[in-house]
């Protein structure tokens, strides 16, 4: 284990990504590498933990001799209810108490290297834009985007019915265009894009960002993911993105 000995962030940036790289391991061990996972959980050994490491790895692992402990501790004993519940049940257990260690690890830190009350509330929004782990292992992430997308093409459809005269009806105009294309989209469906998601990177809608909407599966990509410019939007009848288009070539 590397007990946070070794690397010790000291900023609102270098906590997080040490948080990510722990969070990405602790994700492969509920979720790619859960048979292995499951084997290193064997109930005849003595309290177990489950390590996240900031270079994406995972272990577990016995619970560290010092007292107390150079960084927070996972929860003890994950391994002696493997058995006695169901495995789906016992990975979203593992999960919860892998969140709150994240959690407690991030401010660990934050305290560690005086964080004032802005950099702690930094810190926790961009935690908090994260899905948490017990959201992907328990596949509520895949639901919450599902909804998300029918709500997203909802508000294309509505977009699309008000933008008469505009060289593509699928572009989204953002920040950076003129006042009179921008007044297409009012607060309301703003709020609505602020959680939709990408369909190249899966990253979020950001307000200052172009975007431009596939006019066959009706999903959002960024421009700059799909190598469109508002400029070139303004001459596309009808956008395919390069799902679609590919999907369309084959024989």
């Amino acid at each position: 284990m590397d007990g946070g000995a070794q690397y010790n962030p000291r900023t609102v940036e270098e906590v997080f990504r040490d948080l990510k790289g722990r969070r990405a391991g602790m994700i492969k061990a509920l979720t790619t590498d859960v048979e292995e996972f499951y084997q290193q959980c064997d109930p005849e050994k003595e309290n177990l933990c489950l390590y996240g490491f900031p270079n994406e790895h995972w272990e577990v692992n016995l619970p560290a001799e010092e007292v107390p402990p150079e960084l927070p501790e996972p929860a003890l004993g994950i391994n002696f209810a493997r058995d006695g519940m169901q495995e789906k049940d016992w990975l979203s257990l593992v999960a919860v108490h892998s969140d709150a260690w994240l959690l407690a690890v991030a401010f660990y830190f934050g305290s560690r290297f005086g964080f004032d009350k802005t950099d702690r509330k930094r810190l926790f929004t961009m935690i908090n834009d994260l899905p948490t782990i017990f959201e992907i292992v328990t596949g509520a992430v895949k639901k919450e985007a599902k909804e998300k997308s029918s709500i997203s093409n909802h508000s294309s459809n509505k977009s699309k019915s008000n933008s008469k005269g505009r060289g593509s009806e699928s572009v989204k105009y953002l920040k950076g265009q003129p006042k009179d294309e921008e007044e297409g989209l009012d607060e309301e469906e703003e709020e609505e894009h602020g959680d939709t998601l990408c369909g190249a990177c899966g990253e979020n809608y950001a307000a200052d960002e172009f975007w431009i909407c596939c006019d066959i599966c009706e999903k959002w990509f960024h421009g700059k993911c799909v190598k469109i410019t508002p400029a070139r939007a303004e001459h596309i009848k009808q956008y395919k993105c390069p799902s679609c288009s590919n999907k369309r070539a084959r024989p």
